[in-house]
C-alpha cells in the first residue's frame, strides 16, 4: 500500500461512526451520568441548601479538596478520554478552583498495556506485512504506555527505532465519550453563569479537537517533520526523524533518540550539565516554537523531555501540539514585551487583543491579579494573605471571572504551567521574567527589534536611576525627622458626609441641652404654656437626635477597607 493510500485510510477512520458508536455512546451516557450524580447534587445544594429552597452553602477549601479527589478517581474509573479531560482541566484555572487544579494535576496518563496478541494484528494490518518481515528485530514488551497508545523498541535496516502504536478500538471508545460530553455540555452550561458557560463550551470543543489529533498519528508524524525542520540546524535540539515507510494513521515509526529524563537531577549533575543554562535553553526553544514558528510541542512533562550528555535537549511524543496564527503571535510578543518592561497595562492590553480578557473587566482588580502572577513568574514569595484578599474580591463573582482562554491560547497556558514545574525542579531560582527579558533584548520583534530593545533599556535605566537616587533621598528625610523638622500635612476627605452628620448631631444636642434651662426660666417668670413649649421643643430635638443614631446601623467610625471590591461597590452605589 502506498503512503497516499495509508493517509487516505487514516483520514477515513479518524472519526468512527455507525450504530455501534451510537449504542456505546448511549450506554456511556448512563454510566457517566450515574458517576456524576453526587457532584451535581452537591453543586445544587451549594446554591440552595435544600435543593428547591434555602440559602446557599459556604464551601470550604477542605470541602473542595475532598470533592476534587473524588472527581479525580471518577475520571480514572471512566477511562482514557476522561483521564485526558482531567489532565486538561488541571491546566485551566479559568474553569476550576485552585484545589481542583492541584489535585487533578496528579493524574498520570498511564494504564496497563494491552497484550501483544491484540497489538500484533493491528500492526501487521497497518504495515501490510508480518512484524518479523517489516522489522529486523522487534521487542514485544512496550517501553512506554499511555491511555491512547504504547511504544515499542525495534530495529529497522540496522537502525534503532521507536514504534508508537494506537491501542486497538480506542478511537471508537473515545468517540463515544466525546458524544456524551457534547450532549452534557448544554446541560452544564444552562445552570452556569455566562462566563463559566463560555469556558465550558470552549473547553469541550478544545478537548475534542485535541484528543482527536492525538489519535491521528499521521498528524503527529507531520508535526514531527515540521518542528524538526525548524531545528534542523540547531545542534542543541534533537527531534526524532520519522520513518515514512513504516508510518500510518495508527502507527508512527521514528528514530530512537536516547537521553536522560529531564527531571533526573542527580544524573544530570553527574554528567556535569549546568542546570541553569539547561533551563534557559529549554525556555528559549519553547519561545521560538510559540512566538516565531507558530507550531509547538504542547506536552512538556518530564516523560517527554530528555537531555543528552553534551547538553542536547531531546523532545518526545508530538501527539499534543499547537498552532498559532501571526496575529496571536504578535500579541504574545506584546505580552512578553510587557513582562520585560514591567508594564502591566501592556500585558492586559495584549490579553484583551488575544480575546483572553474581557475588555469591560475592572482593570484595577485585574492589574492586581496580573501583578501577583508576574511576581510568581519572577520566583518571588507571594504572601498567602495577599492572595486570599484577591480571591475574596472575586468570591461573589467567581464564575464571572473575566479571563476567557480561546482554544489557541489554552495550549500555550498548558505549556507555560507544565514547563514552569519542570524548570523549577532543575533550578529553584528559575526566573521566567528574566529569561523573557533577555529574549526580548536579543531577538525583539521582526520589524521593531531596535525599538523594543530601546524600550527595555530605558526601563532598566530608570530602575537603575531609582536605585541610585532613592537612598540619598531616604537618608535626607531621616535626617530631617531626627532634627525634629519633619512636618506632616494630613488631608481628610469626607467621602461619606461624616463631618456634616457629626455637626448636625452636635447642633441638635446643643439645642436640646439649651431647652432645659429655658424651660426652667419660663416656669419661674412666665406662663405655663411657654414652659410646655420649651420642654416640647427640647423633647422634639432629643427625638431627632436619637432618630439620627437609629438610622445609622453601622458604627460612625469604621476601619477603612481599601480593597478593589470595596472601591467597585462604592462606585456602583
Amino acid at each position: 500500500m502506498s503512503d497516499s493510500q495509508r493517509a487516505d485510510r487514516s483520514g477515513a477512520d479518524k472519526r468512527p461512526t455507525g450504530l455501534g458508536v451510537r449504542l456505546r455512546a448511549l450506554w456511556r451516557a448512563l454510566v457517566v451520568g450515574w458517576q456524576f450524580v453526587p457532584f451535581v447534587l452537591a453543586w445544587a445544594r451549594d446554591r440552595k441548601r435544600f435543593l428547591l429552597f434555602g440559602r446557599s452553602r459556604s464551601v470550604s477549601s477542605d470541602d473542595r479538596t475532598r470533592r476534587a479527589r473524588k472527581l479525580k478517581q471518577t475520571f480514572v474509573d471512566l477511562g482514557p478520554a476522561f483521564i485526558k479531560l482531567g489532565q486538561m482541566l488541571s491546566t485551566r484555572p479559568d474553569a476550576l478552583p485552585a484545589e481542583y487544579i492541584e489535585v487533578l494535576s496528579e493524574l498520570q496518563d498511564k494504564v496497563p498495556p494491552d497484550p501483544w496478541a491484540d497489538i500484533e494484528p493491528l500492526l501487521e494490518r497497518e504495515l501490510d506485512g508480518a512484524v518479523d518481515d517489516r522489522f529486523g528485530a522487534f521487542d514485544t514488551s512496550p517501553i512506554s504506555g499511555a491511555s491512547l497508545g504504547q511504544v515499542y523498541e525495534a530495529e529497522l535496516d540496522g537502525q534503532r527505532v521507536a514504534v508508537k502504536v494506537l491501542r486497538p478500538g480506542i478511537r471508537e471508545r473515545v468517540e463515544s465519550d466525546l458524544r456524551v460530553l457534547a450532549a452534557l455540555t448544554p446541560i452544564l452550561t444552562s445552570g452556569a453563569g455566562p462566563g463559566q458557560a463560555f469556558t465550558l463550551e470552549n473547553l469541550t470543543a478544545e478537548f475534542s479537537a485535541t484528543i482527536r489529533r492525538e489519535m491521528d498519528y499521521a498528524h503527529e508524524a507531520r508535526m514531527l517533520r515540521e518542528i524538526g525542520a525548524s531545528f534542523a540546524n540547531d545542534e542543541g535540539v534533537a527531534i526524532p526523524d520519522v520513518i515514512e515507510s513504516h508510518t500510518t494513521g495508527r502507527v508512527v515509526t521514528m528514530e530512537y533518540v536516547d537521553g536522560v529524563k529531564i527531571d533526573d537531577v542527580a544524573r544530570i549533575d553527574e554528567l556535569g550539565i549546568d542546570r541553569a543554562e539547561l533551563v534557559q535553553r529549554l525556555e528559549e526553544v519553547y519561545i521560538q516554537m510559540i512566538v516565531e514558528d507558530g507550531r509547538f510541542h504542547a506536552d512538556p512533562h518530564p516523560g517527554n523531555l530528555a537531555v543528552q550528555p553534551d547538553g542536547t535537549l531531546v523532545f518526545y511524543d508530538f501527539g499534543m501540539t499547537g498552532r498559532l496564527g501571526p496575529q496571536t503571535r504578535d500579541q504574545l510578543m506584546e505580552f512578553y514585551v510587557g513582562l520585560a518592561t514591567d508594564d502591566v497595562d501592556r500585558v492586559m492590553d495584549a490579553f484583551v487583543a488575544m480575546g483572553a480578557l474581557d475588555p469591560m473587566a475592572d482593570r484595577e482588580v485585574m492589574r492586581e491579579a496580573f501583578e501577583i502572577v508576574i511576581e510568581q513568574f519572577r520566583g518571588e514569595d507571594i504572601s498567602e494573605y495577599r492572595i486570599e484578599q484577591l480571591v475574596g474580591q472575586f468570591e461573589d463573582q467567581l464564575y464571572e471571572f473575566p479571563m476567557r482562554l480561546p482554544q489557541d491560547l489554552a495550549l500555550v497556558v498548558r505549556v507555560t504551567t507544565v514547563l514552569e514545574g519542570v524548570c523549577r525542579t532543575l533550578d529553584p531560582d528559575f526566573d521566567f521574567i528574566e529569561i523573557i527579558t533577555e529574549y526580548v533584548m536579543q531577538q525583539g520583534a521582526a520589524d521593531a527589534g531596535k525599538a523594543i530593545r530601546e524600550e527595555v533599556q530605558a526601563t532598566m535605566s530608570r530602575a537603575g536611576r531609582s536605585l541610585v537616587t532613592t537612598a540619598p533621598k531616604a537618608e535626607a528625610a531621616l535626617d530631617t525627622a531626627s532634627r525634629g523638622e519633619l512636618v506632616l500635612e494630613t488631608i481628610l476627605k469626607d467621602s461619606d458626609g461624616l463631618a456634616r452628620q457629626m455637626a448636625r448631631r452636635l447642633l441638635l444636642g446643643m439645642v436640646a441641652a439649651a431647652g432645659v434651662p429655658v424651660a426652667a426660666f419660663f416656669y419661674v417668670d412666665a406662663t405655663l404654656p411657654s414652659t410646655a413649649l420649651a420642654l416640647g421643643g427640647s423633647a422634639a430635638t432629643l427625638g431627632l437626635l436619637a432618630w439620627s443614631f437609629r438610622r445609622q446601623r453601622r458604627p460612625a467610625f469604621t476601619t477603612p477597607q481599601f480593597t478593589r471590591h470595596e472601591m467597585r461597590r462604592r462606585r456602583e452605589e
